[in-house]
């Protein structure tokens, strides 16, 4: 680990002034610390937002949810709101890590964490998201947990955020507050596809801080769940992922909200799947007609050409629990 200064931010305009000098915020740590201590990341000011006032969930005008980014991830599964509101939600960080990090890490810094590649966090390999311009050992790697949607020839890493799909599906807002004062994100926007500069994966400004994150009000009642497939039942991350909200009125499909994790550069919106369900009634033949486009685009390397067929599967079954037909 490289030395580094710190600092505890009290209120935040002493966390901003930091963050514009240079700082880079931390909350739970149970990313970027692992980080430094394998040299990925060498920052040289610590900035300690843990103190602010961000860990409030409320319910918003017209039936949505402002949920702050210091909230922590096992407090955002158990609340009440969130539970009842988008068990989605709840249900894709219960999926998540270890009960000892859901119960230090923030929404906000979850959504923040880098890729869990291995070749990004081997500071011997070529990594153009660590050091633009080296080179992507995965392409040629052994790659078979890497990204087949969103992909370039610069980086082909996934996104490792279970929560973040959640977002996508239902189309959330990031709020943010910075040097020019506060502004909103659509989170489709907020992460960002990799492109010839992956090394810039957020919509961040200098010294940008996350306060919450919004959810959008939705048709009621709203089913909805999240699967994650993956190697081992605990402690692993999705090979795929799916994240479904479906509105049903008088037995028709009136709004359907789908994302898929595990298989993106950034977490994966399938509007082509929503669109063939809209409209329609629920039926074992629409769900897989539907998951047939989950994988519109998909370009696979050597060792995960399974993934677009398992993320089918996935959304298929996915659509089967939510939507209620066997």
């Amino acid at each position: 680990m490289h030395p580094f200064s710190y600092t505890r931010a009290s209120d935040t305009r002493e966390a901003l002034n930091a963050g514009r000098r240079g700082g880079r915020y931390i909350a739970g740590g149970t990313t970027l610390v692992d980080l430094m201590r394998e040299t990925v990341e060498r920052p040289e000011t610590l900035v300690d937002i843990s103190g602010l006032p961000l860990r409030e969930v409320r319910a918003t005008e017209g039936g949505g949810l402002r949920i702050g980014a210091l909230v922590t991830m096992a407090e955002t599964a158990a609340h009440p709101k969130v539970r009842a509101l988008y068990p989605v939600i709840s249900a894709s960080l219960e999926l998540s890590a270890s009960a000892q990090l859901r119960n230090m890490a923030t929404l906000g810094g979850n959504i923040m964490q880098r890729t869990r590649c291995t070749y990004f966090r081997d500071v011997t390999a070529a990594c153009n998201k660590r050091e633009p311009g080296s080179g992507c050992a995965a392409l040629k790697g052994h790659n078979r947990t890497h990204a087949i949607l969103g992909t370039s020839d610069s980086c082909v890493a996934t996104h490792p955020s279970d929560v973040a799909v959640a977002f996508a599906a239902l189309e959330a807002t990031v709020h943010l507050l910075g040097p020019d004062g506060e502004r909103r994100v659509p989170f489709a926007d907020f992460l960002l596809l990799p492109g010839r500069t992956p090394n810039r994966e957020q919509a961040l400004r200098p010294g940008e801080l996350i306060t919450a994150v919004a959810i959008p009000a939705l048709p009621r009642p709203l089913r909805s769940g999240y699967l994650k497939v993956r190697d081992r039942q605990s402690y692993e991350f999705a090979l795929t992922s799916a994240a479904v909200a479906l509105h049903l009125r008088g037995g028709i499909i009136r709004e359907a909200k789908v994302a898929a994790g595990g298989v993106g550069t950034v977490p994966w919106k399938l509007p082509a799947v929503e669109r063939h369900l809209i409209g329609e009634r629920p039926s074992a033949a629409l769900w897989a007609a539907a998951a047939e486009k989950a994988a519109d685009g998909a370009r696979t390397l050597q060792h995960n050409g399974f993934k677009p067929e398992l993320l089918k599967r996935t959304v298929e079954r996915q659509l089967r629990v939510v939507g209620g037909t066997k």
